[in-house]
């Protein structure tokens, strides 16, 4: 086991009395001290026990030895060498690097150190040596590595070679690559941890029973922990993996389980009215609910009609139909005489809300209100006391509707859409705004039933698993950049035969102002050399509300062409007639990005 500091040692605080090994603080190990454990402790590594949990980000396979004449450029990999000779940078030229020649009995090969001269005292001709970097030519000149990691083969570099962990760390294995702060290297943090695994992981119990363990072909946490830092093969890795993934998933499941409990006992208010306003507003439909639709909605019902809180999650592709499953529910809460409220994660999808719910509700005579950081004045306080006093039965809105100032009479339904747009914490504030309301979250993003039960753990999960008939499927195709041309064409056909096309930019790292340059250019470019006889429409995210919705007017009504636009369009936007996008620099968006886009066309009868 690895020793502490003497508590009698000169100028060092004596080492407090724990009550276990694993407890022991970082600072009092041998070799870590004062300084060393506040670097620690900026990485949250406290104790021995947060170390042994402190996971490699990655493992960087260095176990297969190339010989020095069948390097290539740009190979990354290790070599294993004798020293021959070494040639230190002149004096005062900083930028000129240590060379160390290794010869292998296959060739020779100089191997360079940038800003790290003092490895000219650590060096010695005859030592054998084991480099790990990259083969590159510079100019015109021979082959030379790059070394990112080296190791003595003798002996590990300050080290004895009697000490117990001189094995291998740093080349010829598998070696771990730590999370690292300013101030702490690569080396000294992975001889601290083989420090640690070998001398007390040992120590830690396993909460598993061996029964579970046999069951699930599960390693003891002392082995899987071991196999997750040092691993000796990629079947070790595999297998402490398994364990450690194992164990994360339980106590995630455990945590949502306890919270499910607890929710159960809480009271809710049971919403169980006739359902007149929900079959007024299912007859004004000029279409029927598909079978899932109906499905969905009478797990919704019956969970309303229940004396504690609903938390269900609504889940269906673009386009399958959850505005109107949520506006029944809505509904039947308005009905039983409670408020309702509707968060979404942009202002564009609140006011498409806005829209579609006033279109629904409006005529059965259930008004319905907007409230976003655009809405200020006295529009804002009138939302704000209607909702306060009750006068108002369904609000949508952004984040705002969890600011300290929204409050509401009696709040019995929370909806929030594209629920992975927001945090825990957001959600949790809309559901404190009334007493124990129902709770129905949404989202278009398909993920599987096993894995939404996973994450989702203390949620009943709904799926809408049928899209409304006369959906066409959506075909998705990559293209390079020397096909704009040809693409250009296609969507100028598409024009043509009276259709309409979106071409979106994606975010430039996170940076609003870059991404309204960067449409606001397009835009311009597309108009002036591209489509000079079509008409151009901008939209972006930072578009007052009033331009914002006169540009989806237009286009909705087809005096715009081509829409070219940011990613807020990527949900709440329903324009039939439009049947292409073009996404530019695809790469840049998530999967999830670029379902939620290819959602927004397919909504007519045109493939």
């Amino acid at each position: 086991m690895a020793s502490i500091e003497s508590a009698g040692a000169p100028g060092r605080r004596a080492a407090p009395a724990v009550t276990h090994p694993l407890a022991t603080p970082l600072q009092f190990l041998k070799g870590v001290g004062p300084q060393r454990a506040k670097l620690l402790a900026n990485l949250g590594l406290h104790t021995v026990e947060d170390a042994l949990y402190y996971l490699p980000v990655r493992h960087e396979d260095r176990s297969q030895l190339t010989p020095i004449r069948r390097l290539q450029p740009n190979d990354v990999t290790t070599i294993s060498g004798t020293i021959r000779a070494i040639s230190p940078p002149p004096r005062g030229r900083p930028r000129v690097p240590l060379s160390v020649l290794l010869g292998d009995g296959t060739g020779f090969l100089p191997c360079v150190w940038f800003g790290q001269a003092y490895l000219e005292r650590v060096f010695q001709r005859g030592q054998r040596l084991i480099v790990h970097g990259r083969a590159q030519r510079y100019q015109s000149g021979p082959l030379q590595m790059h070394v990112k990691d080296y190791e003595i083969a003798e002996e590990e570099a300050g080290e004895t070679a009697s000490d117990p962990s001189d094995e291998s760390l740093h080349t010829g294995r598998y070696v771990p690559v730590y999370g690292l702060t300013r101030g702490l290297t690569a080396r000294p943090m992975r001889r601290l941890m083989k420090r640690l695994v070998d001398g007390y992981v040992d120590g830690l119990e396993d909460p598993l029973p061996e029964s579970l363990r046999a069951r699930h072909r599960l390693e003891p946490l002392p082995e899987a922990l071991r196999g997750g830092h040092f691993p000796k093969t990629d079947e070790d890795f595999v297998a402490a993996r398994r364990r450690l993934v194992y164990d994360e998933f339980l106590l995630l499941q455990l945590g949502l389980a306890i919270r499910r409990h607890r929710q159960g006992r809480q009271p809710g208010l049971a919403m169980n009215p006739p359902g007149a306003l929900a079959r007024r507003l299912l007859a004004s439909l000029p279409f029927a609910l598909t079978s899932a639709q109906e499905r969905v909605w009478r797990e919704i019902r019956t969970d309303m009609a229940e004396p504690y809180p609903m938390n269900r999650l609504l889940q269906g592709d673009v386009g399958s139909g959850k505005t109107i499953v949520a506006a029944l529910a809505i509904l039947t809460a308005v009905e039983a005489g409670l408020q309702t409220a509707l968060m979404a994660p942009t202002e564009i999808l609140a006011e498409q809300h806005l829209m579609t719910l006033t279109a629904l509700l409006q005529p059965l005579g259930v008004p319905v209100a907007l409230l976003t950081n655009a809405v200020k004045g006295k529009a804002r306080d009138g939302v704000l006391a209607a909702a306060a006093d009750g006068g108002l039965p369904c609000v949508v809105g952004t984040h705002a509707l969890v600011q300290q100032g929204v409050k509401f009479r009696r709040l019995g339904l929370a909806v929030v859409d594209e629920q992975h747009r927001f945090g825990v914490n957001q959600r949790a504030t809309l559901k404190r705004k009334g007493e124990s309301p129902d709770v129905l979250v949404m989202t278009a993003t398909p993920i599987p039933r096993t894995l939404a039960l996973t994450l989702y753990g203390d949620l009943e999960v709904s799926v809408i698993d049928e899209l409304p008939p006369g959906r066409k499927s959506v075909v998705t195709k990559a293209r390079p950049e020397s096909a704009h041309a040809k693409i250009y064409r296609f969507l100028r056909d598409q024009v043509r035969d009276g259709r309409q096309v979106y071409v979106v930019y994606p975010l430039v790292e996170e940076s609003e102002v870059m991404d309204l340059r960067a449409a606001t250019e397009m835009a311009e470019r597309l108009q002036r050399e591209v489509f000079p006889d079509l008409r151009i429409g901008l939209l972006h995210g930072r578009m007052p509300f009033v331009e914002k919705e006169r540009v989806m007017r237009e286009f909705k009504a087809g005096a715009i062409h081509v829409l070219v636009s940011t990613t807020v369009i990527e949900v709440g936007i329903d324009v039939p007639n439009a049947s292409v996008m073009l996404v530019e620099h695809a790469e840049r968006f998530g999967l999830s990005q670029l379902h939620q886009l290819r959602g927004r066309v397919g909504r007519g009868p045109w493939r």
